[in-house]
């Protein structure tokens, strides 16, 4: 065989020959272990990889679950919360009766938190309840559902504290369209989006401004009994409320308190 017709097909076989796997002999422990420095050193993209290998290899084992959600969570840290929510759903699938079930539930709620309500770094940047709310919806019910089957569990009280933080801003989301509603002189439409509020969201921040629009619009439509009912709600339940006085206002952001 000429040596160039040889060294034409090494190079083609060299190249059409698969990535060596350098995992290929190591231990179901050495993988958990290396995955976890990726995931630690913010090398989420490996770390999901070393742990669908570990998933694959420890089939069948309490460590395959535990690899599982190891995944859904590198999938949340790397800003992939799609990914993530597939993996969790797998998971509640295949292991209804996991002893891990509350974590299981609990990162589903933060897959969905992370993707409507940004990172918390950008939280003073930016009044987040007027963004997409269906991912905070679902956020609010897979920590319902923790905090309901797992009242004990040890991620209950910070669910408890983000399903206060989704209320706070579903209820905000209905204020800021009941007040552009009222700018645009859509008084009907403003009433109902504030009487949503009011009905929907009790004891949420928001809704001294929502009883406050209520007062505005009855009194633009001349529903002069509706408006005072309106307004004397305002004074018992806010009785020093700036809005009385000061009208509409730029404000610090009810969400500051997280």
């Amino acid at each position: 065989m000429p040596i160039c017709l040889a060294a034409s097909l090494a190079l083609l076989s060299g190249c059409s020959s698969a990535p060596k796997d350098v995992t290929a002999g190591w231990s179901v422990e050495r993988l958990a272990q290396e995955a976890r420095e990726e995931r630690d050193s913010g090398n989420f993209d490996r770390a999901t990889e070393l742990y669908e290998k570990l998933e694959g290899r420890a089939a069948g084992t309490p460590l395959a679950q535990q690899a599982q959600l190891e995944k859904a969570y590198s999938y949340y840290k790397g800003g992939e919360p799609a990914q993530a929510q597939a993996v969790i759903e797998r998971f509640l699938r295949l292991h209804p009766t996991s002893p891990a079930l509350d974590y299981a539930l609990y990162l589903k709620g933060l897959a969905n938190f992370n993707d409507n309500l940004g990172l918390f770094g950008s939280l003073a940047r930016q009044d987040l309840s007027e963004r997409d709310q269906k991912a905070a919806k679902e956020s609010f019910e897979s920590f319902r559902d923790l905090v309901t089957r797992f009242p004990a569990s040890r991620y209950a009280p910070d669910a408890r504290a983000r399903m206060t933080y989704i209320v706070n801003s579903l209820a905000q989301s209905e204020v800021h369209v009941a007040r552009y509603y009222f700018s645009r002189g859509a008084h009907v439409a403003a009433i109902n989006r504030a009487q949503a509020a009011l009905s929907d969201y009790p004891e949420a921040p928001a809704l001294e401004e929502a009883l406050y629009i209520l007062v505005q619009a009855y009194d633009a439509l001349g529903l002069s009994q509706l408006r005072d009912d309106a307004s004397r709600v305002l004074q018992a339940s806010y009785p020093n409320s700036q809005f009385l006085t000061q009208g509409f206002r730029t404000s610090t952001p009810w969400w500051r308190f997280w």
